[in-house]
């Protein structure tokens, strides 16, 4: 068997999300390789090389590439899908825009957010934002899989795997016009160990403030309900659930948030988690390792204070 995964990076550097997928293929098992499509991917290229369980770094290095838009990677995942079983990339926005039309131009059915593999055709992926688990099994001659990052662990750095250049240059009609990018000196809200959201308690953007106090002592990330989002708080690429991020780090820390199942689907599998609201009835505090029932301009300031 032969799996292709597609790496997510900004071209500049490899995202931690490939070498989390990378482990979703090895548990499949069979000749994983990973296809790295961008302009100027040199230094991507070499991290994609080093990660354990791969054989091959497919490389189409083409300023078409560069902005990794859908219609450009389908066409050019499709282009050398023959000679492989399994597509798998991260349910990130990359991977959840490009994957539906690969699947769609392969005539495929494909499965969403994988959280576990139990064999070479049957997978586990949750519904109803994450209150169940479905195990599905895939008769398709090729598989075409987003796999949810937080459910598996980033593959080693000892790997040693020759890389290849593709010269096939994908044209689609559309044209990329810009992108922006918010800017943070604090850690990626996917891959971050330490994150700290706030929801609608905390009553404007500009009290959000006190999070990020908290968040720069403890090295954290800052995060968002999607109540904190839609009322214009923080900007969207905050937002945490799912219609957010995925996430799973060491600890989680809520602050006024009430624990919609929405926001609970996206950190739920987060190592430790811990809840600071007012409102005892809080669903939040169901699935807390530690709460604390208290007004969080009083508790936060103090906890950043003793830090």
């Amino acid at each position: 068997m032969a799996i292709l995964v597609l790496a997510e990076h900004d071209n500049a550097s490899l995202k931690l999300d490939t070498a989390k997928v990378v482990s979703a293929a090895t548990a499949i098992g069979g000749d994983v390789h990973v296809l790295v499509a961008g302009s100027h991917v040199g230094a991507v290229v070499a991290s994609a090389q080093a990660l354990s369980g791969v054989s091959k770094v497919l490389v189409a290095d083409n300023a078409a590439y560069e902005a990794q838009m859908a219609e450009n990677l389908s066409k050019l995942i499709v282009n050398v899908a023959s000679d492989y079983d399994y597509v798998l990339a991260a349910a990130s926005s990359v991977g959840k825009d490009t994957l539906p039309c690969v699947a769609a131009l392969l005539d495929v059915a494909q499965i969403s957010e994988v959280v576990d593999v139990v064999s070479a055709d049957t997978f586990v992926r949750p519904i109803y934002a994450g209150s169940a688990l479905a195990t599905v099994q895939s008769l398709d001659d090729k598989k075409v899989m987003t796999v949810r990052t937080s459910a598996f662990d980033a593959a080693g750095n000892d790997g040693s795997a020759e890389a290849v250049n593709i010269d096939f240059v994908a044209e689609a009609k559309t044209v990329f016009v810009s992108q922006t990018l918010t800017e943070s000196e604090r850690p990626e809200l996917g891959s971050a160990g330490v994150i700290v959201s706030g929801g609608r308690g905390m009553g404007s953007g500009e009290n959000f403030a006190i999070l990020e106090a908290l968040a720069d002592k403890l090295t954290a990330a800052v995060g968002a309900s999607r109540a904190a989002v839609d009322a214009g708080y923080v900007p969207n690429d905050l937002q945490v659930g799912q219609t957010g991020k995925i996430v799973a780090p060491d600890l989680y820390i809520a602050v006024g948030i009430s624990g919609a199942i929405q926001h609970l689907a996206g950190m739920k599998d987060s190592k430790v988690i811990v809840a600071i609201n007012k409102d005892p009835e809080a669903p939040i505090f169901q699935v807390a390792d530690y709460g604390l029932e208290a007004d969080l301009f009083d508790a936060i300031p103090e906890l950043t204070q003793s830090l």
